[in-house]
């Protein structure tokens, strides 16, 4: 027993010697790049020295057991009789050692370089805590966005039943008699008053095109009384004429635009403001009566525990859509009236803006035509205000 022990600091007494020795050697280069001298000779017998007091030592650990914790390299002898185990610790400290690198260093660096598999409490605390925010703010979301397509799926189910009963005469409606006929009125108005405004734009357009023309007759007149001085003063005549005429049809034209704009705001803007909200009632009023029905079906049933919590629901859901309900009733009561009494006082004052204007100008009546236009405070846009400008036209 006392044996091997002694091998053990016999090898390793001569193999630390010789590193150390090989360490301070500088290695010459030959003429044919070959690095291999006598010190290089020296190491492998050192190598092989070790080898075989470790083949010792190999023979006692087969005898007590193998050692599970100590990598070890099959060597097969390649190129020499000589077969054995070299453990890989040897060789990692023969290559440490031929560097001039001791031993406890190599070690140390081998221990430094090994990954940190477990680290601490707070380390990990700190990289979990984000990911975990962040998966249970995706999970709402999910859920919230699953809930609002649950709501809306249900909404449009009941609602499509609803409206496919309505129309093949097995279900009930909440009419209101008197606002239906106000709003069947209002479509109406809006269909002929669409009508009048796309006359009315035909009308500017024409007339445009015709003070155009008497525009350009009147400057031909004018050019052609220079150049012919038999005919002089009936060109002029004629192209005084044009031009007064052309001046009117201008004066004109500016109040059958202003017509047509006060026409189109009535027609796209305010009573299509309270078309919108006469659909948003529509709406309400389909859901209502889908609920409505909902309750009636469910109340008629059967009252056992379970039924009675989807009635209380039903209940719920059926006052929130009432509310909902009489809410836009009221307003599209509301602004229907309103609406009556905007459209009475515009067109009050453009029907008699239209009248007179038309009147002065067939007649010819300059004076009359331009304090029509100062009654009703239009403004004339200057000539050539509607062309684009040099620079819009690059």
């Amino acid at each position: 027993m006392i044996k091997p022990n002694l091998d053990s600091e016999y090898r390793s007494t001569m193999a630390d010697s010789i590193m150390s020795k090989a360490a301070t050697m500088e290695i010459p280069i030959n003429s044919n790049g070959d690095t291999r001298t006598a010190e290089d000779d020296s190491l492998e017998q050192a190598a092989q020295i070790d080898w075989s007091l470790e083949r010792k030592d190999l023979q006692q650990v087969m005898v007590s057991g193998p050692n599970l914790n100590e990598t070890s390299i099959v060597s097969g002898g390649y190129g020499g009789a000589a077969e054995g185990i070299i453990p890989t610790s040897s060789i990692k400290d023969l290559r440490s050692k031929s560097r001039g690198i001791p031993h406890s260093q190599s070690v140390t660096s081998r221990i430094a370089r090994q990954p940190d598999h477990h680290p601490g409490p707070s380390m990990h605390h700190s990289n979990s805590h984000p990911t975990m925010m962040s998966e249970e703010a995706t999970r709402g979301i999910a859920v919230e966005k699953f809930d609002s397509v649950k709501k809306w799926s249900i909404n449009t189910y009941k609602c499509t039943k609803q409206m496919f009963s309505e129309r093949f005469g097995r279900g009930t409606r909440t009419v209101d008699l008197e606002l239906e006929a106000q709003i069947d009125v209002l479509r109406e108005t809006k269909l002929k008053y669409e009508h009048i405004l796309r006359l009315a734009q035909a009308l500017s357009g024409h007339f445009y095109n015709m003070v155009q023309t008497q525009q350009a007759l009147g400057d031909t007149f004018a050019d052609l009384s220079q150049k012919s001085p038999e005919l002089q003063d009936e060109f002029g005549y004629n192209a005084e004429t044009q031009r007064l005429l052309c001046k009117n049809g201008e004066t004109l034209l500016g109040a059958v635009n202003f017509f047509v704009s006060s026409i189109n705001t009535l027609v796209n803007k305010t009573m299509e403001d309270t078309l919108m909200t006469i659909k948003l009632y529509e709406n309400a009023r389909l859901e209502y009566d889908a609920y409505r029905t909902d309750l009636e079906e469910l109340s008629a049933g059967p009252r056992d525990a379970a039924t009675m919590v989807r009635i209380e629901v039903a209940q719920q859901e059926y006052q929130i859509h009432k509310d909902k309900y009489e809410r836009l009733r009221s307003d599209v009561t509301i602004k229907l009236k309103f609406l009556e009494e905007n459209k009475v006082k515009v067109m009050h004052k453009q029907l008699l803006l239209f009248h007179n204007a038309i009147s002065a100008y067939f007649a010819g009546n300059q004076q009359q035509l331009e304090q029509t236009l100062r009654q009703f405070s239009v403004k004339l846009k200057p000539p050539g205000s509607d062309k684009p400008s040099w620079l819009e036209e690059q």
